[in-house]
């Protein structure tokens, strides 16, 4: 289920192995018994590929050299690097290293050296973890509904939509994702997943993740900040 109030995963999936399998098991235990379990969303750190991406809304920016990609929660912001190959001596950071090139009208995006040494080390809302080996391939490309509607139409039935189903006047472009993702550590071979973009045409709101006395652990200490005498 992909209800943010029960984010249950499919810890049966042949895909995980016995450990990945188990830590998926456990937050989806959390989960039913109502607690809201920490991720990199709800407390405010970086995401790495693919959790980026259950932002509502991105933007693309095409620049000479590379690809600016703008997201709409939290002032995301993730660069991916034109014709040019992983860089050999490159640390392992937040998003990982990405490098993309065009093939015909699809752009491919190759990621590599996302961080471990992260309190929540999960690439989905499901807390499905990953390893120093994880690599996802990204395909972007335009779309008419034709082409895109069994996979709107799988989505609507097994995925949450905070704004309802897609508007059925739509008459743009679809913006489809497909990704592979493969990670020797965690998975017992590479899978896929698919995500369509619709254009809005309208200005974001801001969405900030801040400190906030919102307790997202059955109302235990949320950890704000205190201090025993005044800064000033």
């Amino acid at each position: 289920m992909s209800d943010y109030s029960s984010l249950v995963g499919d810890y049966k999936n042949p895909i995980l192995q016995p450990w990945a399998a188990d830590v998926v098991k456990k937050k989806g235990e959390l989960s039913l018994a109502g607690v809201t379990y920490p991720s990199a969303s709800n407390q405010c750190w970086p995401e790495p590929v693919p959790f980026l991406f259950k932002h509502m809304a991105m933007q693309m920016l095409q620049l000479p050299n590379q690809i600016v990609m703008l997201f709409s929660e939290d002032h995301d912001v993730r660069r991916v690097r034109l014709n040019q190959s992983h860089s050999a001596q490159a640390k392992p950071s937040w998003q990982g290293n990405a490098v993309g090139h065009y093939e015909g009208e699809t752009l491919v995006i190759d990621t590599v050296g996302m961080r471990t040494d992260h309190p929540y080390p999960m690439i989905d809302l499901f807390g499905t973890p990953y390893t120093d080996k994880l690599h996802v391939v990204e395909r972007y490309r335009l779309r008419d509904y034709e082409e895109v509607k069994d996979t709107l139409q799988r989505g609507v039935k097994e995925n949450w939509r905070p704004a309802g189903p897609p508007n059925p006047n739509y008459k743009d472009k679809y913006l489809q994702i497909d990704f592979t993702i493969e990670d020797p550590g965690a998975f017992t071979r590479p899978w896929t997943a698919h995500m369509i973009y619709l254009r809005d045409r309208g200005e974001w709101p801001e969405v900030a993740c801040a400190e906030n006395t919102f307790g997202f652990h059955v109302d235990q200490n949320v950890g704000i900040p205190t201090a025993k005498r005044p800064d000033f």
